[in-house]
């Protein structure tokens, strides 16, 4: 699956990419923020992320800024299982691309790839800490739920407060999405 937006590409990742992804996403405060992503994150992790099978219904991207140039990897957005079973969005965006609106971005797309695979019911999760992750939760029509569990957060070594979120209405999406491919 693909998805290109007007600032980004979105596609699976490819063993390639592993030098520019431990670079990406090798800094503490991204991967502080990530449940299943080690700390220190380096080349060996990068390799066998992108190794792993996929699940052809659950997609996880790249994110990758358009450019005149080749285009930069900036992020990574999917869908996955929580640990309760339910289909949930994450994300991460590099630091010096946060702020620009890259995560919501990259959620629309995902979003509607999964509305498009018949995913009804989406989830999603952030860290109390992390309330930035809320902002951009809710911006793609996510509410909270009033419930906080501890998750373990690999890039912590711990457990943390975690609050939840589900979709409010029904996956609505902008006309942002200029074209999808599976």
């Amino acid at each position: 699956m693909f998805a290109r937006t007007p600032r980004l590409l979105l596609r699976p990742g490819w063993l390639e990419d592993a030098p520019a992804l431990a670079h990406a996403i090798g800094d503490e405060a991204i991967v502080r923020n990530l449940a299943t992503v080690p700390w220190p994150y380096d080349l060996t992790q990068a390799q066998a992320f992108l190794a792993r099978a996929q699940d052809d219904h659950l997609p996880a991207l790249l994110a990758f800024a358009r450019t005149n140039g080749p285009p930069r990897l900036i992020g990574g957005c999917g869908l996955s299982r929580t640990p309760e079973g339910e289909v949930a969005l994450g994300y991460w965006i590099s630091r010096p691309h946060w702020g620009l609106g890259y995560a919501t971005e990259a959620g629309r797309a995902v979003l509607e790839i999964g509305h498009a695979l018949g995913l009804r019911r989406i989830t999603a999760s952030h860290f109390t800490d992390n309330p930035a992750s809320g902002h951009v939760l809710r911006k793609l029509g996510f509410g909270p739920t009033g419930k906080i569990v501890n998750r373990t957060s690999l890039g912590r070594g711990d457990e943390a407060a975690c609050a939840l979120y589900a979709l409010v209405d029904e996956v609505a999406m902008d006309d942002d999405i200029v074209s999808m491919a599976a």
